[in-house]
């Protein structure tokens, strides 16, 4: 049965000592201490009972079991970087496939896409739409953007974007509309209250931080989603509550007006990515997210 081999630790310091020929440059290449090199020297020298170096001046010169490790070990090290660099290109030129919510894709990432992939046109994007929660490994994705609440999933790397912020919005073609606008939020239970299957609580949740009582208000038409439920408002079938990133262009077009703002909730936007996946191609994705969310909401 083969023998394992040292520590591949022990092994890479012996190339770079062997191949700049110098401890000290050998320990600055791999960002440790004078002291730690010679501790893997040895160690090494030890665990395969020979000599590697040996003393010639003021520096270190090769003996030939030195030799013979320095011609394998260089070669070996050479192959894994030129695979490792290999990889590394074949990863920043595969497509980015992000994972985001019907409701945010259709109302929010679409709309910016043409903006997106032209300020960052190496991240190759792929979107797809996510109607059920995002699993634990993030399956088949590279990254998802979503609006929740911590604890996550020890898998992940997070990356906070925005707060979310929720409030009621109406079509100006809505019968009550202009009349809302000013007026107290005591007047909703007497409004149709559309809702989301989806996010049950929206609306108690927001009269709570509102002052209103839970118990005034009665839900009207349901619908699956977000993006449905911001369609029907639209359309003036009544009062939704929705979150201010979803409905801020309908708000800057006129489409939809917020006549008592917008509250902060206990969730957050943020940009999810698995915590194997390399952090390079999604840190620059969460960085432009982040600057579009906190760009000014109407």
């Amino acid at each position: 049965m083969p023998r394992p081999l040292p520590s591949l630790n022990a092994l890479h310091a012996f190339e770079a000592v062997a191949r700049l020929g110098s401890v000290n440059r050998a320990a600055a290449e791999l960002h440790v201490t004078h002291g730690a090199v010679s501790r893997h020297i040895r160690s090494l020298e030890e665990e395969l009972g020979v000599a590697l170096f040996q003393r010639q001046g003021r520096g270190l010169a090769l003996t030939p079991a030195g030799q013979r490790l320095r011609d394998t070990s260089t070669a070996a090290f050479a192959q894994l970087r030129e695979v490792c660099d290999e990889l590394r290109q074949d990863t920043a030129q595969a497509p980015f496939v992000l994972g985001c919510p019907v409701s945010l894709l259709a109302r929010w990432m679409i709309p910016r896409l043409e903006r997106l992939m032209a300020e960052l046109p190496e991240l190759a994007l792929h979107l797809r739409p996510q109607e059920a929660p995002f699993d634990d490994a993030l399956t088949g994705l590279d990254a998802a953007v979503l609006a929740g609440e911590p604890p996550w999933p020890a898998a992940w790397q997070v990356h906070p974007l925005a707060r979310e912020r929720v409030g009621p919005v109406v079509s100006p073609s809505f019968a009550q509309a202009h009349a809302l606008a000013g007026s107290d939020p005591q007047v909703l239970p007497e409004l149709p209250l559309l809702h989301t299957l989806s996010r049950p609580q929206a609306w108690s949740s927001w009269a709570q931080s509102t002052g209103l009582s839970t118990h005034e208000l009665p839900l009207g038409q349901g619908y699956p989603h977000l993006y449905h439920l911001i369609e029907a408002a639209v359309a003036g079938r009544g009062v939704a509550i929705a979150p201010l990133q979803l409905v801020a262009d309908d708000l800057a077009s006129g489409r939809l007006l917020a006549p008592w703002g917008f509250q902060d909730t206990a969730a957050q936007w943020v940009l999810a990515t698995p915590s194997r996946a390399p952090i390079e191609r999604s840190a620059a994705l969460a960085a432009w997210l982040r600057a579009e969310f906190a760009k000014p909401q109407h």
